[in-house]
């Protein structure tokens, strides 16, 4: 008797994990699949990297965590306060807590410094982005 209740308590465990799993992965594709998202890392000094997805809207450039199911981005940043100051080749520490293949790229949000680890097409795509912008004293930023 006390078996069975064992094996139902990790047969409900073992279902919860993959139903976990399952909505994770639901929610990267649904990421992936909207347009103007992007595979991103961020770095906000002095803490360490963590690994999401980058979206665009008309006024913020949004992260959103990787492993989350949370809707709601953790970060969102005005488009109007986003200033490229630079882009580098990620160092050896940096290598093994981003995506493979992707350059850091230092950016200014209200004073503050912000690092941004993505493929360069995805950087120039951000750069495309933030210079789109209206000018000053005709559109609402800039």
């Amino acid at each position: 008797m006390d078996s069975t209740y064992v094996f139902l308590a990790l047969a409900a465990l073992f279902a919860l994990l993959v139903l976990a799993t399952a909505l994770f992965w639901v929610r990267r594709t649904q990421l992936r699949r909207t347009l103007g998202t992007f595979d991103a890392s961020i770095c906000l000094p002095p803490g360490g990297w963590r690994m999401g997805v980058c979206r665009y809207t008309d006024t913020h450039l949004e992260w959103l965590r990787l492993l989350s199911l949370s809707p709601r981005p953790p970060y969102r940043f005005l488009r109007s306060s986003l200033e490229i100051k630079g882009w580098r080749q990620p160092t050896e520490a940096e290598r093994a807590r981003i995506q493979p293949g992707a350059l850091v790229v230092t950016l200014e949000y209200e004073g503050r410094e912000l690092l941004i680890a993505m493929k360069y097409d995805v950087y120039t795509g951000l750069s495309s982005w933030l210079e789109a912008g209206p000018v000053i004293g005709i559109g609402t930023w800039r």
